[in-house]
């Protein structure tokens, strides 16, 4: 018999469980009572860990979030200028290999903060920090910052449309110039 789980470990595994499924299923499309099931628990258990479906969902967003600059911050690992901003986008790039479902739960966030003032200002603070944090590691410009982060998003594109392209500064354009002017097929090189 295994051994009883703490209610912070249920939340801990609701989270992670949230993150997946309102990546794939968005927030209007997502049933709290499919995450309960995911982790083992009733779905008034799942009420007693997270008082509505929007506080589960915003749980999910705050890791999301949290993910994302942790992945900054390890990449850049005592790094600075130039050669934190690639071991940043390498660490950023290996998360969404590593979890294909923190890509698909931002593109939900963007789409569903549109309608959602609450969620806009939550993105509002989370991208500051978020861009305070890779000025901080960086010590990039803020136009480098800008740039930095508009690559992100371009990845972010990238990565959903399965369009090849080979990483780092001087390659990203043309390798993606290159699969243009082919025409080529979803992920095809």
């Amino acid at each position: 018999m295994s051994p009883r789980m703490s209610a912070g470990e249920r939340r801990e595994m609701a989270i992670e469980a949230a993150v997946a499924a309102f990546a794939r299923g968005g927030y209007e499309g997502t049933s709290t009572g499919v995450i309960a099931e995911r982790i083992g628990v009733s779905q008034p258990y799942m009420f007693r860990l997270f008082p509505s479906k929007r506080a589960l969902f915003l749980a999910a967003v705050d890791r999301c979030f949290d993910e994302v600059g942790a992945a900054m911050r390890e990449g850049a690992g005592g790094l600075y200028g130039p050669a934190a901003i690639e071991a940043m986008a390498a660490a950023y790039r290996r998360l969404l290999g590593e979890r294909p479902e923190f890509l698909q739960l931002q593109l939900t966030i963007y789409a569903t903060a549109i309608a959602d003032e609450e969620l806009r200002a939550i993105g509002h603070e989370r991208w500051r920090q978020l861009w305070r944090l890779v000025a901080e590691l960086s010590g990039a410009s803020p136009a480098e910052v800008l740039r930095f982060i508009s690559v992100g998003m371009f990845v972010n594109v990238l990565t959903a449309f399965d369009i090849p392209y080979t990483p780092g500064t001087d390659k990203l354009a043309p390798s993606v110039h290159e699969w243009a002017m082919r025409g080529g097929e979803p992920g095809s090189p």
